[in-house]
């Protein structure tokens, strides 16, 4: 098929898929990235596909009859191998520019350096434990909580990449945009439809945590470096995705 034949909404969700992940995928033509503002409402479809690829390996793992510790993990596995550890890195980026410059430039090259230090690993260590507990705990009530947690959570990143201006003029933020609130708007409800076919009315508390890390998250990030980047956006995704998650727990225990 032409990629011109290629509708628009499909070209969107594979610029998502292409952007955020690191599945094969069909080759696109160089225009369709240039809708990266425009893809954003696809986000969390990419989350929910992704959700379901882990919660898949975890619900194989206890029907083979792992324990639900090692399901937890192999579904944490999946979930950074499908992501090729993005938002992971971002975090770990943004924790050693924040906490680790003392001003504005400082931060910003501390956070464009591949190398991690005290700050991202502490915070990689603590993140990637607690999704692993909550895990262990959400995996044998069935698959559902996984995929709301990664559908919900890339919800932020729109509203971020919409309300915070950019902290520098390049960079993977920068180069896909500013995207226009109705798209952000779009994914987000499709984010929200999805978690309340999966989780229900447990879904409304998510949500709420969801808005509460994005402001968080931005008021930061304005403080810190005046502006958000992808690294910012990586770890705004994985700590809404761990409190999603601990929220499930608290509402359904």
């Amino acid at each position: 098929m032409k990629s011109d034949m290629i509708p628009s909404f499909m070209r969107d969700i594979g610029v998502a898929f292409c952007l955020l992940t690191r599945l094969p995928m069909p080759a696109l033509p160089t225009a369709a990235f240039e809708r990266g503002a425009r893809s954003v409402w696809a986000y969390p479809l990419v989350g929910a596909t992704l959700g379901m690829i882990a919660g898949g390996v975890g619900a194989a793992a206890l029907f083979l009859g792992m324990p639900a510790g090692i399901a937890a993990g192999l579904t944490l596995a999946a979930l950074i191998l499908t992501t090729g550890g993005m938002h992971e890195d971002g975090l770990a980026d943004t924790a050693d520019g924040f906490w680790g410059g003392f001003d504005r430039d400082r931060r910003l090259e501390i956070m464009k350096d591949s190398q991690i230090g005290t700050y991202g690993t502490l915070s990689l260590i603590v993140t990637s434990g607690l999704r692993w507990a909550a895990l262990a705990v959400l995996l044998p009530t069935g698959i559902a909580p996984v995929v709301a947690a990664a559908c919900l959570s890339r919800a932020a990143m729109p509203v971020m990449m919409h309300y915070v201006p950019h902290a520098r003029g390049d960079g993977l933020s920068q180069s896909v945009g500013r995207p226009a609130l109705r798209v952000v708007l779009l994914g987000l409800f499709i984010a929200v439809s999805v978690g309340a076919v999966l989780m229900g009315p447990v879904i409304l508390p998510a949500l709420l945590v969801v808005v509460g890390v994005v402001l968080a998250a931005a008021k930061l990030a304005h403080h810190k470096i005046g502006g958000q980047t992808g690294d910012v956006l990586g770890a705004t995704q994985l700590v809404a995705e761990l409190l999603i998650l601990l929220t499930f727990i608290m509402a359904l225990s």
